[in-house]
């Protein structure tokens, strides 16, 4: 199945819903805690929703996250302690370190290009993009003479000035013109180009390795619920009897969605489906093919066992998905069956693995090892362990996280030995990549 954007604003449009209210039933409702004072979000969400119909959850994610003007990820710093969650960068540096070698490791398995692009999706403060580039500054004799570049795909302007802090410190502009696809631009401290876009199609071709973090998951999902008439799509609705609060109603009727995004074969009883990260896996698997390089996303997930994921999280806490829009993050787990569904048979997808058999896989250990052997801070070395143990531990983020993978097809019928660095060979059915085992960096 190819999905296109027309598509995906077709499926997400509420024209597209046969709506009759009176026979519509209930699927759950919200809190009866809403605050007196809607905010802007939900004053218009109920205005449009009054005027058109329910929308599906798909569109009222999108509204609630990258609303131009009062979108969650437009107008909030999200990230970090005092945000409301917390992403792996932020925990410890070893994981975009050994990030850093993985893409290097990639690099080198396709032949040394002349061209090397870091891509990042989503890159959310910049952390994660400045760990890789040291990685990069203290391998560079490994790189050689490769031309590095860094392109950033970022929708949030308050996102952006945080990654170009981050990145270039004062060094970034911003692009006179709104309609210029790279809407910002600067140079790190090493003198790599850095840029900014707001959709993949601007990123210009060339062997590129894309990233993408905690990105897909944060991508708007329909929601479909199986009933004794056949598949319905789960809507947000007003709630009749308080007009400021909403609720989830299932569609009386077949939706476009509906009718063309549930496989026939399907078992379960509730899914989710991210169209729109249908479109973008398509998107990578054709540059891929057409110019070389991997892609590696890394996110909450699943392999299409999963039903209900659906949730919010605001000050590192659950939050109530309808419960005043606009001040929490909304997150859907990744079906990765999904992604590999979408990628189609052009590319070799790998795993999902977990994040921890990914990491060990990728040496942390030994990296630990050298960075505790190198430590002489009790409380520094208190936190090395305790990021290590966060990372790992298959109770905390070792399993929660998957890790999946894109290649060109001859990454895996041509394996190549990297010059001067012990690389060690892991199965592709449970790594993507090989890992190297003698950090020697810094």
């Amino acid at each position: 199945m190819r999905l296109s954007r027309a598509f995906i604003r077709a499926v997400s449009s509420p024209a597209t819903v046969a709506w009759r209210s009176a026979q519509s039933r209930i699927f759950c409702s919200s809190p009866s805690d809403y605050r007196k004072s809607q905010p802007s979000m939900l004053k218009h969400l109920t205005s449009k929703i009054k005027a058109t119909g329910p929308v599906s959850v798909a569109e009222y994610m999108r509204e609630v996250l990258t609303n131009p003007v009062t979108g969650y990820y437009v107008r909030n710093n999200m990230l970090g302690p005092d945000g409301d969650f917390i992403t792996s960068p932020e925990i410890s540096q070893v994981f975009g370190e050994l990030l850093g070698v993985w893409i290097i490791s990639e690099w080198m398995a396709a032949g040394r290009p002349k061209q090397l692009q870091l891509v990042e999706l989503g890159p959310g403060n910049g952390s994660l993009a400045a760990d890789v580039l040291r990685v990069f500054g203290q391998l560079q004799s490994v790189l050689g003479g490769a031309s590095v570049s860094l392109h950033l795909m970022e929708v949030s302007p308050a996102l952006s000035d945080f990654q170009a802090q981050t990145l270039t410190g004062g060094g970034s502009q911003k692009a006179d013109c709104e309609e210029d696809p790279v809407y910002r631009h600067g140079t790190t401290a090493a003198g790599l180009p850095v840029s900014w876009y707001r959709c993949l199609e601007d990123v210009p071709a060339g062997f590129s390795i894309f990233v993408a973090h905690e990105f897909f998951d944060s991508l708007p999902v329909h929601k479909f619920q199986r009933t004794e008439k056949g598949w319905r799509e789960v809507l947000v609705d007003v709630d009749p009897e308080d007009s400021g609060k909403l609720r989830f109603v299932v569609s009386p009727g077949p939706t476009l969605a509906s009718a063309t995004l549930v496989q026939a074969n399907e078992r379960r009883d509730h899914i989710e489906v991210c169209a729109e990260g249908g479109v973008i896996i398509q998107q990578l698997a054709r540059r891929i093919l057409n110019d070389g390089g991997a892609v590696l996303i890394m996110d909450y997930g699943h392999d299409g066992t999963k039903t209900d994921t659906f949730r919010g999280f605001k000050d590192h806490q659950l939050h109530d998905v309808l419960l005043s829009p606009g001040s929490a993050d909304l997150t859907a787990d990744v079906d990765f069956s999904f992604l590999r569904r979408m990628a189609g048979g052009g590319v070799a997808c790998l795993g999902p693995v977990t994040q921890g058999l990914f990491l060990k896989n990728m040496g942390i250990d030994t990296r630990m090892q050298v960075l505790l052997r190198n430590c002489h801070d009790p409380s520094t070395r208190k936190q090395l362990i305790n990021s290590y143990d966060m990372l790992t531990n298959p109770t905390k983020m070792g399993e929660r996280f998957l890790f999946f993978s894109l290649l060109h097809p001859s990454r895996l019928a041509a394996p190549t030995k990297p010059h001067g660095l012990k690389l060690e060979k892991r199965s592709p059915v449970l790594l993507p990549v090989a890992g190297f085992t003698d950090l020697s960096f810094s």
